[in-house]
């Protein structure tokens, strides 16, 4: 109560991050600063959010109470990066960030091509936290520079994918439309024993005019000729993981998610 008696307003100030601007504490900070000198007395409660696109690793860690470890990967050309996990031990739980490895802001302007960059990195994230003997992960799927279809993140993982003459491929989105085989017999075991969840806060298609390649390839450097090609490709990828596999992933919500990783998360690691 107040000195009048009346009930003290509380406010919650939840914001998501600020893309170049402010991270979602940082926002958060700046809201209840704002709200307490307009408003004196009011109680004010953080509660920074993420959409699992950048900066859902700093909200957890904070959030959760956990363990910060850094690793080194690869970002979306293969060059070493660090990165960090989110680690709670009290719940077995991690919390890795794709945009971290494979995001857009690694890469100078003229390094955006979503023909050549590749999920690897993120996959190795996911492997790192496989290391830490947690028996949940949780996949951010949000600011990418991919759009290989998760090709990078299974090879990470001991998935292996092949052209129609047996050739392996690295695992790019040029890759996509070569894609004839997939081979899981040397996935990580702890794969499946593992509960994997991708974040994202969209739900759109893996290919068409609402998929993965047209709605968001050109952010990441494709020209119109380079989105036809690359939508071919996720096309083909959903035929070969059907074919192979079993599992149809074209239609399902959020398969379009970070380059099609959405629809390789279902398919190559259960998610």
């Amino acid at each position: 109560m107040s000195r009048t008696g009346k009930p003290s307003l509380k406010v919650v100030a939840a914001p998501n991050g600020f893309k170049g601007s402010l991270s979602a504490a940082e926002a958060a900070r700046a809201m209840a600063a704002g709200i307490r000198r307009t408003l004196p007395g009011t109680a004010v409660v953080q509660v920074p959010v993420a959409d699992g696109g950048a900066g859902l690793v700093a909200v957890a860690l904070a959030a959760l109470g956990g363990e910060p470890v850094r690793v080194t990967v690869a970002d979306p050309l293969g060059r070493p990066v660090q990165a960090e996990i989110c680690h709670v031990p009290a719940r077995s739980l991690a919390a890795v960030e794709m945009a971290l490895a494979s995001g857009l802001t690694l890469l100078a302007p003229a390094e955006r091509d979503p023909s050549r960059t590749s999920t690897l990195g993120t996959g190795e994230l996911i492997r790192a936290a496989l290391d830490l003997g947690v028996g949940e992960i949780f996949v951010g799927l949000g600011g990418s520079a991919t759009n290989d279809g998760g090709l990078g993140m299974a090879r990470a993982l001991g998935a292996r994918f092949f052209d129609e003459r047996g050739n392996e491929l690295a695992g790019c989105g040029a890759d996509l439309s070569r894609l004839a085989r997939i081979d899981l017999s040397g996935l990580d075991p702890r794969v499946r024993r593992c509960r994997i969840r991708a974040v994202c806060d969209v739900d759109n298609p893996l290919y068409g005019p609402r998929g993965a390649a047209h709605v968001y390839a050109a952010q990441k450097g494709a020209d119109a000729d380079m989105i036809r090609k690359l939508d071919q490709g996720l096309r083909n990828l959903a035929r070969v993981i059907e074919n192979d596999l079993g599992i149809v992933v074209a239609d399902r919500p959020g398969a379009g998610a970070a380059g099609g990783l959405g629809a390789g998360m279902m398919a190559f690691v259960g998610a």
